[in-house]
């Protein structure tokens, strides 16, 4: 949702654990600015990561097995692709 340009506001109350209002008092004061307008970036930031979707995470695709291959020689690429493929293409 977009806001328009022309902003109205509506009062409202929220509790706030005091060590984060005394935080979020400190920060406006050093900033210049208020605590609500700390609150209302606060909740733009949120609000925006919200709409973005579930962070990314990568599945769990590891098999069975010992690993490496201790004869195997990572840096040739050629022995790798063909203990890959097994003589089937590639």
């Amino acid at each position: 949702m977009k806001s328009d340009s022309i902003a109205t506001h509506m009062k409202t109350t929220i509790d706030i654990a005091d060590t984060l209002l005394a935080e979020a008092k400190a920060v406006a004061a050093a900033e210049g600015t208020t605590v609500r307008s700390l609150v209302e970036e606060g909740l733009r930031l949120a609000i925006t990561r919200h709409q973005e979707g579930p962070a990314f995470h990568l599945r769990r695709a590891s098999f069975r097995g010992d690993g490496l291959c201790p004869d195997v020689a990572l840096e040739r690429w050629d022995e790798i692709r063909a203990l890959i493929y097994g003589g089937h293409g590639g």
